[in-house]
């Protein structure tokens, strides 16, 4: 197969902390990357074959770009989806398709098609701008997520009553029921171009209580055999019925009375399968790998229990980043460092992460309040 002998060209839209380690995966199976973002000093800039400056939204520059390639993939769905139709309708392979790209780029699509496909999720209704807010005083308080332009925690506004309407956005969106949930979870799963599938024990999430960014993990999550089975089957349904070639992250929430709700998805590797690179046979970066490139899918199996805590920018600091208590961190038996190759942190930005693995759950959740305590990023 050519991917092996180097003469593979695998074209990766977005240059950031995702496509550094997707590249990782890469290097072990000889493929030959290029990557497209529009910072010159972007995680993969050093990484990557080839690296070339352009913006992610401009038809022009992605289609020049995916021309070059044998296969096209992204690390961040923000891209500019119609060179992507372009490209798949003048031969070039493009994973995840772009057909798959738009339904996950607009989230008022994204609930929408759950609906129409019986995929359980909160109930939600469309707006296309704040005025219409006071239609629906008796569906609150729900979440109020912008349609398109939301990422990493933003985009995401929670709306109490009409005394928050203020900061509502202005702007197509949907108001999301608040789910009364006692956990929230995430299950990664992968397609290949065989249609095979493989899906990953299901992790539990636990968010900054600020940021709206996932603080740390552990996986697996705390939840019964039958969760986790019922977790599984609703993450391949969605794989089946988007028809994704690729890895797709489905974010849910348990609720307290022990319903599964798809919460949102992302078609592509994931903060919520970073540890898999230390805990499980495959990671999900070499499982991607092997979807778009028509390989057999690897075992989700993991090897031992592990968490993953993002290491955020400092509140209160922006400019060149420092790295303070990382001795601490490689004191700890069964830590893992991964930092992103970012220059410049500010508040909440996601520098870096850490993976523990531990066969002792109580351990591992003492390394993990060690690990937050230790480690920060400033200036």
């Amino acid at each position: 197969m050519s991917m092996f002998y180097q003469d593979f060209k695998l074209g990766v839209l977005g240059g950031g902390q995702l496509g550094r380690m997707l590249i990782q995966s890469c290097v072990n199976f000889n493929v030959h990357t290029s990557v497209l973002d529009p910072d010159s000093k972007a995680p993969c800039s050093g990484f990557s074959n080839e690296f070339q400056k352009g913006s992610l939204q401009d038809f022009e520059t992605v289609y020049n770009f995916g021309k070059q390639a044998d296969l096209v993939t992204i690390e961040i769905e923000n891209v500019n989806v119609d060179a992507l139709e372009r490209l798949q309708s003048e031969g070039v392979p493009v994973f995840p398709q772009p057909e798959v790209i738009r339904i996950i780029q607009d989230k008022r699509v994204q609930k929408q098609f759950y609906k129409d496909n019986n995929i359980p999720t909160a109930d939600f209704v469309l707006i296309n701008g704040k005025e219409e807010l006071t239609n629906h005083l008796d569906f609150l308080p729900a979440f109020q997520k912008l349609g398109t332009g939301g990422y990493d925690g933003g985009g995401v506004q929670r709306l109490r009553s009409e005394a928050d309407f203020d900061k509502a956005f202005d702007a197509p969106s949907l108001l999301e029921k608040l789910v009364d949930f006692d956990k929230e979870i995430s299950v990664i799963a992968c397609r290949n171009r065989q249609g095979d599938i493989a899906v990953y024990p299901a992790v539990e999430l636990v968010f900054h209580p600020e940021y709206n960014l996932v603080d740390y993990l552990f996986a697996p999550a705390n939840i019964s055999e039958k969760l986790e089975k019922e977790a599984a089957v609703i993450a391949k349904d969605v794989v089946e019925k988007l028809g994704i070639i690729g890895i797709l992250a489905v974010e849910m929430f348990v609720t307290k009375e022990g319903e599964i709700l798809v919460n949102e998805v992302a078609p592509r590797p994931h903060n919520s399968g970073h540890q898999t690179i230390n805990a499980n046979y495959t990671s999900q970066y070499e499982q991607h790998l092997r979807a778009i490139l028509g390989l057999p899918l690897g075992s989700t199996a993991m090897k031992r229990p592990s968490a993953m805590i993002n290491l955020l920018g400092e509140e209160g600091h922006t400019g060149v980043a420092k790295y303070e208590g990382i001795e601490e961190i490689l004191k700890i038996e069964g830590a893992n460092v991964f930092l992103y190759g970012k220059q410049v942190t500010k508040p909440h930005r996601k520098m870096g992460h850490i993976t523990i693995i531990d066969n002792d759950i109580e351990a591992l959740k003492k390394k993990v309040e060690l690990v937050k305590t230790a480690i920060k990023v400033i200036t």
